[in-house]
Parts: C-alpha cells; sequence; structure tokens
C-alpha cells in the first residue's frame, strides 16, 4: 500500500507538472519574435514568413502521382532519405487582404532556395494580420522621401512614434468624448422619459424636460461637430506619412504609420533587440484591448473582468456560505431536516456547472433584473435591458451558487475541528453563544474557513460554462469599472470580458486557428497565473491566521 499510494501521488504530480510545464513553454515563448525566411520553390512559387511548426509527414500515392519529371525524382530521394517520410514547414505569409490565407504548408522537396532577406520586415497592424515585406520607398504628402531601405527605415521610426501618438488621441476622443457626449444625450433622453411616465405627456413637468433636452441636444451636436473636426484633422495628419512595401511575389503595400502597431527587421535583431520586442509584446498584452477577433492585441479587459468577477464572488459567497454552516453546526439540532440539508449541499457540489449557469439566466436575470427593470429603469426600455439580462453583478451570483458547496463542507469542517472544551470554558466564564462563537470558535477557524474560500477562487475563476449564459462576451472593450473624480465604482450590469471565455473563443471560434493557438496558450498561463496570484494571497492571509492561533490548527 506504501508503493501503491506514494506511486499513485508520483504520477498525479508528475501528471501536473507535465501540464504546467507545456502551459508555460508554449505560452511563454509566443511573443519571442522568430527570424523571417523567403522560401523559393521549384514551381516559381515564392512564400516569405515565419514559419510556425515542423514535422514530418508519410505522403500518399496521390502526391506522386501529381509530380512528374525531377520534381517526383526529389521527392522520391528525400522521401529515401527520411525513412518514408518528409518534412514540411507551415509558414505563416500573413498579407492576408493580397493572398487570401494567413498560412502555407511548404514542403522540403518543393524548395529550390531558401533564405533570410536582410531587410524583412514583419509589420504588426491594426486590422488584416501581419504583413511581411520589404521597405521600398516611405512617402510623405505623397511624394517619395526615402528609397533606400536603410533611409526608409530611419524616416519610418522617426514618424512612427508621433503618428501612434495621434492615433491614440483620435481614438480617445472617438471613445471617450463621444461617449461621454452621448452619455449627456441619454440622460436628457431618459429624463424626458421619466417625466412623461411619472406626469403624464401634457403635464408642466414633462414640458420642462423637453425644453431641458432640446437644449442638450443644441449643445450635444456643436460638442460632436467639434469632435468630428479633430478627428478629421488628425486622420489627414496621419494620411501624409506612409511606407509602401514589397512583398515576396513583388507586390507593393502602401501602410500609414498610424496603423502599424509595431515594425521590426526580424533578421537584423540580436538578442537584446529579440528581448526588447518580446518585452513590448507581453506590454501589449496585458495593457492593451484585443484585435482582429481577439487572435492579436492584448486581453487588459478580460483581466479586469476575470479579478472583478472572482472578488464580487469571494464576497458573496463566503458570508453566506459561513452563516449556513455556522447555523447548521452550532445552532441546529440533528435531525431528519438538517440531515436532508448536508445531502442536498453535497449533492449541490456534483451538478453540472451550466445547470447553474441556465438558474442564473431565468432567476437572476430575467426574473430579478426584468423585474428591477420594471420598477427602477423603465425609462431607459427603449435603449435595451439594463439589469434583465447578462451582466458582471448576476455572473459573480452564479458562482457563487456554484461554489457554495464548497464554502459550506470547508466551514463545517473547520467548526468541527474546534474542541468543544473551549466552548465550555467559554460558557463557564459567562460567555453567551454568540459571545463564544465571535471570540473563540470563529478565530480558530478561521483557517478552514479560508482554506474554502481558496478552493472557491479556484474554481469560480475558471468556470465559463454558465458564464456564457449570464454576462460573459466575446468583446467588451469597455470596461466594468470607471474612475471618476470623487472615487472609483463599478457598473455591475455590464457584460464583461472573462479570460476563460476568451480561451474558449480564441481555441473554437477564431477564424484563424493557427494564428489564435499560440494566445491559447499565453491566455491560459495567464489564467492560471491571476489564480495563482488570488489563492497566494488568500494562503498568505490563512497562514497569519494560523501562526496567530498555532495551538488549534485546522
Amino acid at each position: 500500500m506504501v508503493w501503491l499510494t506514494g506511486g499513485a501521488l508520483a504520477v498525479a504530480l508528475l501528471m501536473i507538472t507535465g501540464l504546467l510545464l507545456l502551459v508555460l513553454v508554449q505560452g511563454a515563448g509566443t511573443f519571442w519574435p522568430r527570424p523571417v525566411e523567403r522560401f523559393t520553390l521549384h514551381s516559381g512559387a515564392v512564400h516569405m514568413g515565419e514559419v510556425t511548426r515542423v514535422e514530418s509527414f508519410e505522403p500518399d500515392e496521390s502526391l506522386f502521382s501529381q509530380l512528374e519529371g525531377p520534381a517526383r525524382a526529389r521527392a522520391e530521394a528525400m522521401l529515401a532519405e527520411g525513412g518514408g517520410l518528409i518534412e514540411r514547414r507551415l509558414v505563416r505569409i500573413g498579407n492576408y487582404e493580397l493572398t487570401g490565407e494567413h498560412f502555407a504548408w511548404v514542403s522540403d522537396y518543393e524548395v529550390a532556395q531558401r533564405e533570410e532577406p536582410a531587410w524583412a520586415l514583419i509589420i504588426e497592424r491594426l486590422e488584416w494580420g501581419r504583413f511581411y515585406g520589404e521597405p521600398k520607398a516611405f512617402l510623405i504628402d505623397g511624394e517619395v522621401a526615402a528609397d533606400s531601405p536603410e533611409a526608409v527605415w530611419a524616416l519610418f521610426n522617426e514618424h512612427h512614434r508621433p503618428s501612434r501618438q495621434r492615433w491614440r488621441e483620435r481614438r480617445h476622443l472617438e471613445v471617450h468624448e463621444i461617449g461621454r457626449v452621448n452619455a449627456r444625450q441619454e440622460a436628457a433622453r431618459i429624463a424626458l422619459r421619466q417625466a412623461e411616465i411619472d406626469h403624464g405627456v401634457e403635464s408642466p413637468q414633462a414640458a420642462a424636460a423637453a425644453a431641458r433636452f432640446e437644449v442638450v441636444q443644441h449643445e450635444v451636436e456643436g460638442e460632436f461637430s467639434r469632435i468630428r473636426d479633430a478627428i478629421r484633422a488628425l486622420n489627414e495628419e496621419n494620411a501624409r506619412f506612409k511606407i509602401v512595401l514589397s512583398t515576396a511575389q513583388g507586390q507593393e503595400k502602401h501602410l500609414e504609420a498610424a496603423e502599424i502597431v509595431r515594425a521590426f527587421p526580424a533578421n537584423q535583431l540580436d538578442v537584446t533587440s529579440k528581448a526588447g520586442v518580446y518585452a513590448s509584446r507581453w506590454k501589449e498584452f496585458l495593457t492593451a484591448d484585443p484585435r482582429e477577433a481577439n487572435s492579436e492585441g492584448g486581453v487588459f479587459p478580460a483581466i479586469f473582468g476575470t479579478v472583478l468577477m472572482t472578488i464580487i464572488m469571494s464576497l458573496l459567497v463566503v458570508p453566506f456560505g459561513v452563516l449556513a454552516a455556522l447555523y447548521l453546526r452550532e445552532y441546529a439540532k440533528g435531525g431528519v431536516v438538517v440531515s436532508a440539508v448536508r445531502i442536498a449541499v453535497n449533492n449541490l457540489a456534483g451538478v453540472p456547472s451550466i445547470v447553474f449557469g441556465v438558474f442564473g439566466l431565468g432567476f437572476f436575470c430575467y426574473l430579478m433584473g426584468g423585474t428591477i427593470d420594471q420598477v427602477f429603469f423603465q425609462a431607459k426600455s427603449a435603449s435595451g435591458p439594463t439589469f434583465g439580462t447578462g451582466g458582471l453583478f448576476w455572473a459573480s451570483l452564479t458562482l457563487a451558487l456554484l461554489t457554495l458547496p464548497v464554502v459550506i463542507v470547508a466551514t463545517e469542517e473547520a467548526l468541527a475541528a474546534v474542541p468543544n472544551s473551549m466552548r465550555e470554558g467559554s460558557y463557564a466564564c459567562g460567555a453567551s453563544k454568540w459571545q463564544t462563537i465571535k471570540r473563540i470558535v470563529l478565530p480558530r477557524a478561521m483557517p478552514g474557513i479560508m482554506t474554502g474560500m481558496i478552493l472557491a477562487m479556484a474554481r469560480g475563476a475558471g468556470e465559463v460554462a454558465p458564464l456564457m449564459l449570464v454576462g460573459a462576451v466575446k468583446l467588451a472593450p469597455e470596461l466594468p469599472g470607471e474612475i471618476n473624480s470623487i472615487a472609483p465604482f463599478f457598473h455591475i450590469e455590464r457584460s464583461f470580458m472573462h479570460l476563460g471565455f476568451h480561451i474558449y473563443d480564441l481555441g473554437f471560434q477564431s477564424q484563424n486557428s493557427e494564428a489564435a493557438k499560440p494566445m491559447v496558450f499565453t491566455t491560459t498561463l495567464l489564467l492560471i497565473a491571476i489564480i495563482a496570484i488570488l489563492n497566494l494571497a488568500a494562503i498568505w492571509l490563512r497562514m497569519r491566521l494560523r501562526r496567530k492561533f498555532v495551538a488549534n490548527q485546522f
């Protein structure tokens, strides 16, 4: 039994370690820049890009039936040399708007020449994915300002940062300034509608609200005009600076400097430069919004949503779970009812999570949220439901219900571990039931309660199925939180992004699965790291409590 149990533990540890190592290696290596290679095939076709995967395959007879003469002789020679296998490479060729493909397979027998062009650039863009090409010219106001690779690259670096700054200013105007003006206009419309509901359409109050709405409408139109003029000026200035790139097939592409997120000559980078690109990509991943159907860019909205939802869930589930366990252990008398409740709690721990999602959608979103909308947000009904749809708060409540059995069971065990002699001593000193629980039982059971909270956080943070029904969405760059002049506050009614759902979307819903695959591992690594950080914070608190009550650890 010693060998059997020890072996089982070793196998379990090996499986967990292997999984973590796979995620770590694949996820951490996603952003390391690769060289750009150009493959010239015997057929005359040319592919240029990054090699993302190399594999050996066993060709079938259909391959040889398509080859003739020297091409067939090369394939047969490589097949004999490789022991019946031929190597092929998956090349990320990009340039989707020109090629219609993101990747291309290149087999060794097809290659006539393979090289690494010195001035092959990797261009990471806001749209259409990556672009691979060599610098041909740099245009300012439509005129060629440089036509040699060195001069083009120097001019691009000179104008790229200011162009990106202007793009960020434009983005701020489009998102925040226009959003602020829209919010003011919507608030005036809601006030008018509320006055009509409360006092009638023909009432003096409704007339006054309508007058205020007209004033706001006039002011808003002026603000919109000012913002549009500012955006137009920024766009015109950015349109002055363009880089001209030549693809491997000889096609030309004009790109505005402002639309390029990052560019670098991959084959000229030393280790330090590669580390700089690597750090820049990680910074973007952790702080920026996603782009290109979530397959590029950052995941900050998903990080924010995951952490905020987990914290709200923990604040909801722990008090309810502890109170329920206190009643079952300290107050309730043993009997059929209490036994049935305990059985029900244990059974709830085995209910599939999607069932909780369906319950949350029906009870929280439709019933409770719909009632709240009818009572408090009737004036906003024309704009759609406020609380009567999926949102951060309903998702947190649903996962709180999902993890409630874990907290109840762990808390009950922690309470049972407190010796009865300590309770009896407290009663002997004249303490009441609640004083004994508050000052004797709960402090010594707190490490066990924290254990339940840690388990609940770990499970709740990684759940995806319920969130698909009660609030998590594919893209929600507008965060469910803001900071005003007084204090930060949260829009608990908003939909949000979640790292677990982001992983599902990348892995199974992306149109560019090969490009999304590395991001799946990276996002998984990030989710594991966030759960570990939250758990470590709870473990640190639990260790402090254990040191305080070292004589009665759970």
